[in-house]
């Protein structure tokens, strides 16, 4: 019976890891209908807090459920920003580089987390988790063939994509962190409004705004190759690309996370959530027609090794204490 709930748990997890990995894919899809990054990241956003509305409002509440404080809504929205500004960034960096390489650069927010770990609680880490961060560098290397000539790498995508990085691990760890008294539906619906903050600000100056917003615009168009003109927005976005954005960006990986990092525990959960790399590059494989050449699928395996390393402490521990 233990095993099969196992078997649950790592399913959940993969579920949610691989929607995950559809994004980047379909946020190129749109941008190649004419889609701009406020566009497509406000559609995403806000379908995605109307989906989680709406599951809290059906959803069967316990006797015993906390209801959240003021300080608790507070902090959560404030954590949330930190989602907000992950999808403009990432999104940004999709503009500019192939889907396969943005989501490898999204995958460094595992050192990342390493060394905000290690900031906050201001410890050294660990010698294994020293050598899985060269080796995740290493990989990352290959992945993204900067040391040969069938990639063109656009200094522009590498930056965000770091940026992504960061503000996605900053997510990681305070999602972990606030109010955890607190159901995943109603942490999500608070954190989501604090990410809705942030696409708002970035649609408003970038593309809704008045005209005296108009130099902003033009700054935000010097760096936006997708972007011609200031134009009006269209919001057809909402009932086209923006469904599954938010389908499988905002909506089914939070619930299926929820539903199965309990059963799994955070070692193997975190080791099955890794999926959300191979993932990406197959579906930009099959989607976008992407080429992912040998040397690369050799670095998403050492990242992906990694992880698995990274965590196997944590697995081992995990396993002793159920036995």
């Amino acid at each position: 019976m233990k095993e099969k709930n196992t078997v649950k748990g790592v399913f959940l997890v993969a579920i949610g890891a691989s929607s995950y990995g559809m994004l980047a894919s379909f946020v190129k899809l749109g941008y190649k209908e004419g889609f701009t990054i406020s566009e497509v990241t406000l559609a995403q956003v806000l379908l995605g807090l109307l989906g989680v509305f709406i599951i809290n409002l059906y959803r069967k509440k316990k006797s015993n459920e906390m209801r959240p404080s003021s300080k608790d809504i507070r902090n959560l929205m404030l954590g949330g920003t930190s989602i907000g500004l992950t999808s403009v960034l990432y999104y940004i960096a999709v503009s500019y580089i192939d889907a396969s390489i943005a989501v490898v650069l999204l995958m460094q927010s595992v050192w990342i987390g390493v060394v905000i770990e290690s900031l906050i609680t201001k410890t050294f880490p660990s010698q294994l988790k020293i050598a899985c961060v060269i080796l995740i560098l290493i990989g990352t290397i290959l992945a993204t063939n900067v040391l040969g000539s069938d990639i063109q790498l656009d200094y522009r995508g590498v930056i965000f994509g770091f940026l992504g990085a960061c503000s996605f691990a900053a997510t990681m760890y305070s999602t972990g962190q606030i109010a955890n008294h607190l159901t995943a539906s109603k942490r999500t619906l608070f954190m989501l409004l604090g990410a809705s903050a942030i696409v708002l600000l970035f649609a408003f100056i970038t593309q809704i705004g008045p005209n005296n917003f108009e130099k902003m615009h033009l700054f935000y168009q010097s760096f936006s190759d997708n972007s011609s003109g200031i134009r009006d927005f269209d919001w057809r976005i909402f009932y086209s690309w923006g469904i599954l954005l938010s389908l499988f960006g905002t909506i089914l990986p939070p619930i299926f996370l929820n539903m199965g990092f309990p059963i799994t525990g955070v070692g193997l959960g975190s080791i099955v959530s890794s999926l959300e790399l191979p993932a990406s590059v197959t579906v930009a494989f099959f989607l976008l027609g992407e080429n992912v050449i040998f040397i690369q699928w050799a670095g998403i395996l050492i990242i992906l090794s990694s992880i698995v390393l990274m965590n196997s402490p944590l697995l081992f521990k995990e396993k002793q204490t159920t036995n």
